[in-house]
């Protein structure tokens, strides 16, 4: 977002100054730097987040316990956004941002009874949740789940549970920051969460050993586990606190309620919580299905594959997410609102179809990446633990698959984002409803057709085939609201990277499969899919199989003239130093 002389003013590039011939040529420097700030911090975070990752995968494997673990820690997530998490990130930018610009007080008044109200809110549902872990767990597993794996389960939930509250006060505290220009910071914090659980894991590495099983595990061990991740969270929300002051913002408690605007915010809230509900019920579906596969597994004796397979292959997946569509739709969405709140929906629009462009042009390549190499790099960061590297290079399997929806999953987070700015939650819910729907539908299907082998593949499979789908409904759907989106002038520009994006993948897995032909031969030894055991191998293969995809991609779209990749390579050149200074290479 770009510099303003005070809030409630719109910036001085506004959202809806575009260049006649081309909706790109809206995305400014200011949505480009934010976007640039938050990348940075992200890719620290996610950096750390993946060396949280292999921590926990070396202590507990992929076997049932992991899974016991896995769904323990998904349960407080779930909750929080089914009831309150959802909500919160639907109204609270749009609607501090109509109160920044309205009321006299720059909208102090109003977030200090949002939070106060969200806080006491947050407090009894983690008691609640605590207290009903049992039944909790009991939805989100199979009915032959084995009752010991059921047990450790509960007691894993019963300490993470409480996180609840910790997410929720991160969130509403990153949302203070952001609705007043202050990215950075919300992005940075999770890398205290991520020290922390890989201090916890490496403890319980060093006196329990990477073989515990569900059998084996003692209450003091769960203990550990369970404190350990849990106090990440809260030192993740918690470090935001002093953060507040650098905006002007001081929280006071308020319980004066009445008469104060919550009432249209939780008309609003409403419908987030119905359409968080229709994700969930998704959620739900998958997540029994994804730890009936563990037991088939295991009862067949076949590579471990269950939640944490599926868990660990989806946050692999959502990485370039995380880096490049979360920053840059953060960046947009204050815009987004601040031309809303003016009625200047092709403002919207424009921000909406720049940002589409934008995100494309730099999630594509990151998808043939995973596409070509997600075994091989599933291997390399947890081929850790006993007998891990089966389940390892069959995470990747199952990463490649979900790799296959990044580019409509990307474009269909940044649409939701853009009817919250409208402060539409009910379209949205209709729509998520749809996308569930064609979820449970299709992963129900491949799972039943799938043999035990391929079980959380066919369910990552399932949810990229729904994805394609819910984008074009979500598309046509808000285009009509907004009176236009550039649809042709946008499919074409997408078609084109897509083209590349193809190109390049297939360039790169050639690549890999030439090294790995030499390799082979140098060394006299048949190497698997993931290179398991061969790590210097590994990172050869990636850096040269990344190398020509990139090179490859940016190539093919110059010859397309993808005018979109120069916006991409801008906001690669602010976060990357070296090109920053050196202005960058053309080819």
């Amino acid at each position: 977002m770009a510099e303003q002389a005070k809030f409630g003013e719109p910036p001085e590039d506004g959202p809806g100054e575009v260049l006649s011939d081309s909706p790109t040529a809206g995305t400014d420097a200011g949505m480009l730097r934010n976007s640039a700030v938050m990348a940075v911090g992200t890719i620290v975070s996610r950096i750390t987040g993946v060396g949280r990752d292999i921590a926990i995968v070396a202590a507990i494997g992929f076997g049932t316990l992991a899974d016991a673990y896995t769904l323990g820690n998904t349960l407080p997530n779930t909750i929080y956004l089914l009831l309150v998490g959802g909500a919160l990130g639907a109204v609270f930018v749009p609607q501090l941002i109509q109160h920044l610009k309205e009321d006299a007080d720059g909208g102090d008044a109003y977030g200090n009874r949002l939070i106060t109200i969200t806080a006491l809110v947050l407090l009894l549902l983690s008691i609640a949740s605590v207290l009903a872990a049992p039944w909790i767990v009991g939805l989100y597993i199979p009915d032959d789940y084995p009752v010991r794996d059921y047990e450790v389960a509960v007691a894993f939930a019963r300490f993470f549970l409480p996180q609840i509250f910790f997410y929720g006060l991160y969130t509403m505290l990153s949302q203070v920051l952001n609705s007043r220009g202050h990215f950075a910071m919300p992005m940075f914090a999770p890398i205290a969460n991520n020290v922390i659980v890989i201090s916890m894991a490496i403890g319980f590495l060093w006196y329990s050993g990477s073989s515990t099983t569900v059998a084996t595990i003692t209450p003091a061990q769960i203990t550990w586990l369970g404190i350990g991740t849990t106090l990440g969270v809260m030192v993740q929300s918690l470090i935001l606190i002093p953060v507040l002051r650098r905006v002007s913002f001081r929280y006071r408690p308020r319980f004066d309620f009445r008469g104060s605007g919550l009432g249209a915010t939780a008309k609003l809230a409403g419908w987030t919580v119905a359409m968080v509900l229709a994700n969930q019920v998704a959620l739900l579906v998958t997540t029994r299905l994804a730890t009936g596969a563990n037991i088939l597994a295991t009862e067949e004796g076949t590579v471990a594959q269950g939640l944490m397979t599926f868990d660990k292959a989806y946050l692999v997946f959502q990485l370039p997410n995380s880096v490049i569509t979360i920053s840059i739709v953060t960046a947009m969405l204050p815009r987004m609102s601040h031309a809303a709140a003016d009625g200047n929906l092709r403002g919207v629009a424009d921000q909406l179809s720049s940002g589409a462009r934008l995100v494309a042009a730099l999630i594509i390549p990151a998808s043939a990446v995973l596409v070509a190499f997600g075994p091989l790099l599933t291997t390399l960061v947890f081929n850790y633990g006993a007998g891990s590297g089966a389940s390892a290079t069959y995470t990747g399997v199952v990463v490649s698959t979900f790799a296959l929806g990044s580019l409509p999953f990307a474009l269909f987070y940044m649409l939701i984002r853009g009817w919250y700015s409208l402060s539409d939650t009910r379209s949205p819910f209709f729509v998520t409803v749809i996308f569930s729907l064609l979820l449970v539908t299709f992963a129900v299907l491949f799972y039943s057709l799938a043999p035990t082998s391929l079980k959380v593949a066919s369910l990552a499979l399932g949810e990229s085939v729904a994805y394609w789908l819910a984008i074009l409904v979500a598309w046509w759907w808000l285009a009509r609201r907004l009176n236009g989106l550039h649809t042709k002038a946008t499919a074409a520009a997408l078609a084109r990277m897509l083209l590349a994006g193809v190109v390049a993948g297939v360039v790169g897995f050639l690549v890999s499969l030439g090294l790995r032909t030499v390799f082979s031969r140098v060394t006299g030894d048949a190497l698997d899919l993931g290179l398991a055991g061969r790590p210097v191998l590994a990172l050869v293969t990636l850096a040269c199989g990344g190398a020509a995809i990139a090179l490859t991609y940016v190539v093919v779209c110059r010859l397309l003239r993808v005018r979109e990749i120069d916006d991409g390579l801008a906001l690669v050149r602010q976060r990357v130093p070296i090109l920053r200074r050196s202005g960058g290479s053309d080819v």
